[in-house]
């Protein structure tokens, strides 16, 4: 069976795809021939100019860094007519194609480009788990997963390879003559079974990425799969719910240590890790136990990592016993500024006293840490958006990163958004770090975006200055005349990111 991976993603998008390692392993360890088509170093016609990470740089979100480095592979030319001859050279029998929403419809005109060839086409991923209708309301594709894939890819794989009907695998919503086959989700994956991901199918430049002002080649741990906490803007809880509901086990688990280890030391002996980087959503979700027997684990690795966690999971023995084992920069949730609209609309409890104190203990152990914060929830308004700011004068961060509300499918403030008008059914969500798609009266999507762009100018400059950047929000010539000014202004004379 040849299977062809397709990952449609712009330049300084989405990180290094785990699950497609994962997936290239898995098929070949089962004696299929597996490829991979990855855009990330094309330039997409519409989108030549978006790049993710610069974006955040322009607005003072991130450190000014040098990206050569991740350029060094991209590719000059038709990323459709190079899609083509892929397929041409390598004839695959299946195009396994996992996406993002905000890179659907990028993926969409991949598979149009070549739809003469009338391949099956199998869509995975968080969108086509909660949208999977509308993913098979096109004509290109011919199934969907829903859920985790491992199972479903090589079920899926085993059975076309025999020439025996698939109709019938779980987790795959299929199209047949008598309508959509929609089977139900499996039991969740033991991860402890997968084997080690397998990095050789991307250009090396994709195991490089920015942190810190600088490039490294830095490789993506997974340590836990699904979220403990409900926050409403997220897709974790409808993951929970999935599984929950239909077969009465949690999504929501932990790799073995023993599994762990053996990823670690394969990073950093084989493939020559600079650093890496632990892509749970919450990493001190650990027990106290857990988190012992973590750092003996990564006793022996020493490699300087990054991780994400909430500021109440925060602790100072555990933090400095981190920084001790590697750890060099952490990420953080704030989200909104204002106690009972986070506390009411986003189910997030925690006190803004609270992030205060547990944020000033990274300041107190000397350890950079950035904080993400989101504007243009669904019923919000600038009023409401100024309160984040007023948070984030009080937290004294590397760097403070501000979002628009993406309505992604799957997350319970998409359904509200919709219920309000805010949004149409059909939407198909973009990037959180391109201007918002809601269409709000009372907080419209350009007074989101001036906002948006002026964040850390608000955050890091004098009070008595926001007359000026007030100015700086109209999305006009003038306005940006202002901003540039004041971006100036603010990088060299109020932002000190840590070394």
């Amino acid at each position: 069976m040849r299977v062809l991976l397709v990952y449609p993603n712009l330049r300084g998008m989405n990180m290094l795809p785990y699950a497609i390692a994962i997936f290239a392993s898995l098929l070949r360890q089962h004696g299929h021939i597996v490829d991979l088509f990855d855009t990330t170093t094309w330039a997409i016609p519409g989108e030549d100019e978006f790049d993710s990470d610069k974006l955040k740089e322009k607005f003072l979100n991130a450190r000014p860094y040098d990206d050569t480095m991740l350029h060094v592979s991209d590719h000059e030319g038709d990323v459709f007519q190079a899609f083509q001859e892929k397929l041409a050279e390598f004839r695959p029998d299946l195009l396994a194609v996992s996406v993002c929403e905000d890179i659907f419809p990028i993926g969409i005109s991949l598979l149009k480009s070549v739809a003469h060839l009338r391949i099956p086409t199998l869509l995975g991923g968080v969108f086509a788990t909660f949208a999977p209708d509308l993913c098979l309301s096109y004509d290109e594709v011919d199934m969907v997963c829903i859920g985790e894939g491992e199972r479903c890819l090589l079920e899926l794989c085993a059975l076309m390879d025999a020439g025996r009907s698939y109709e019938d695998v779980p987790n795959l919503w299929v199209k047949t003559r008598n309508g959509i086959k929609r089977n139900p989700v499996g039991s969740p994956v033991d991860t402890a079974d997968n084997p080690l991901p397998d990095l050789s199918l991307f250009d090396d430049s994709r195991l490089y990425r920015p942190m810190q002002g600088r490039v490294w080649r830095m490789l993506p741990v997974e340590t836990h799969r699904g979220c403990p906490f409900k926050c409403t803007y997220c897709n974790s809880p409808s993951q929970q719910e999935l599984y929950d509901t239909i077969t009465g086990q949690s999504f929501y688990r932990k790799k073995s240590f023993a599994s762990i280890h053996k990823e670690l030391k394969y990073f950093k002996g084989d493939l020559k890790a600079e650093a890496l980087y632990f892509w749970a959503d919450t990493f001190l979700s650990y027990t106290d136990r857990e988190f012992d027997e973590f750092c003996e684990v990564y006793e022996d690795i020493r490699l300087p990592f990054w991780c994400q966690t909430r500021p109440e999971t925060i602790k100072e023995k555990r933090i400095r016993k981190l920084m001790e084992i590697g750890l060099f920069r952490i990420g953080l949730g704030v989200e909104h500024g204002n106690q009972e609209f986070r506390r009411n609309v986003l189910l997030r409890k925690v006190s803004n006293e609270r992030m205060v104190e547990n944020l000033g203990i990274l300041n107190r152990c000397d350890l950079p840490f950035s904080v993400n914060n989101i504007m243009g929830f669904p019923t919000e308004t600038r009023e409401l958006a100024m309160d984040t700011i007023a948070l984030n004068r009080r937290i004294h961060a590397d760097s403070h990163n501000a979002y628009s509300f993406s309505p992604f499918h799957g997350t319970p403030l998409r359904k509200l958004a919709e219920d309000m008008g805010y949004c149409s059914p059909d939407l198909i969500a973009r990037s959180a770090t391109k201007p918002t798609l809601l269409n709000m009266p009372q907080f419209p999507p350009e007074a989101i975006e001036g906002l948006r762009r002026c964040f850390v100018l608000y955050v890091k400059m004098p009070e008595s200055r926001w007359p000026e950047i007030r100015r700086a929000e109209y999305l006009t010539p003038e306005g940006d005349r202002i901003f540039e000014e004041l971006r100036v202004e603010c990088l060299e004379k109020y932002l000190s990111f840590d070394s």
